[in-house]
């Protein structure tokens, strides 16, 4: 759909790009295009990683092999400064949500309307006007709830093994105000409520920062698009387009950083004892 194909303009070529192919999933509203991209990425994740450990050589390696190298190394290197227990499960977890939530958030860079002229070549003009696909996965809120809720389960079984359901338990009412005899009783209820609370709050912190930075970022590429679709101001267009997007380059690095060393800090701080 290009800008101003119709009536609406730049509000309706807006709306076209920020509305999901939704479809029904036991009776509720669920998001294909989310679901599917990000399926597909952490697919294409696994085969790449698994294809260069298969065809890994203690020699000279390939540039492919020092590329992944590169990025299990820096990976690495990350969770041992933060995380001082055994990293043998950690470091895979966090080389996932890096390489995953990087790769949903890159594509942001497909060019806006690449899926658009796709189904128009293929079905026509009429079809793909009518036809929703959202591309970056990351700025679906859903995308970025579940991924944060794999980790919250994930925190919440390093906790478990690190402290038993006796000592996990125990740690809700009394940490951290720690108290004895009656205000110990007194204080139960508030170390609880608080204790979830900071509980909760990872997650949905998670989950809003990465969402918000890409949606917001998805916004700027519509604008752009919108603003400058003539042919007076394609250059500027073009300009304007290749500026953010070497800027976004870094905001989706950083957005998976993030995410991904905020996961090991939890992990950390739940394995130890208040």
């Amino acid at each position: 759909m290009e800008p101003g194909s119709s009536g609406g303009g730049l509000t309706e070529y807006i709306q076209h790009h920020l509305t999901h192919n939704t479809g029904k999933l036991f009776s509720m509203d669920f998001n294909w295009d989310s679901w599917g991209v990000a399926l597909g990425l952490g697919l294409l994740f696994v085969l790449w990683f698994a294809l260069f450990a298969r065809k890994a050589t203690s020699g000279v390696p390939t540039k492919g092999q020092a590329f992944v190298e590169l990025i299990v190394e820096f990976v690495d290197g990350q969770v041992k400064d933060v995380f001082h227990g055994d990293r043998k499960t950690v470091t895979p977890l966090a080389l996932t949500i890096f390489m995953w939530v990087a790769l949903m958030n890159a594509m942001d860079l497909v060019p806006l309307d690449f899926v658009g002229w796709l189904i128009q070549s293929v079905a026509g003009h009429e079809v793909a006007h009518h036809t929703y696909f959202r591309a970056v996965p990351t700025a679906d809120l859903n995308t970025t709830l579940g991924v944060s809720s794999g980790v919250f389960l994930i925190l919440i079984g390093h906790a478990l093994s690190a402290k038993g359901i006796g000592g996990f338990t125990k740690e809700f009412f009394t940490a951290p105000f720690h108290a004895h005899g009656v205000m110990a009783i007194v204080l139960a209820p508030v170390n609880f409520v608080m204790n979830v609370i900071e509980w909760l709050v990872k997650p949905i912190s998670l989950a809003m920062r990465l969402f918000g930075n890409m949606y917001g970022g998805e916004l700027v590429f519509m604008l752009i698009a919108g603003l400058f679709a003539s042919w007076v101001t394609f250059l500027p267009g073009i300009i304007a387009n290749t500026a953010w997007g070497i800027f976004h380059i870094l905001i989706i690095l950083l957005q998976a950083f993030i995410f991904m060393i905020l996961t090991v800090v939890y992990i950390s701080g739940v394995r130890e004892s208040h």
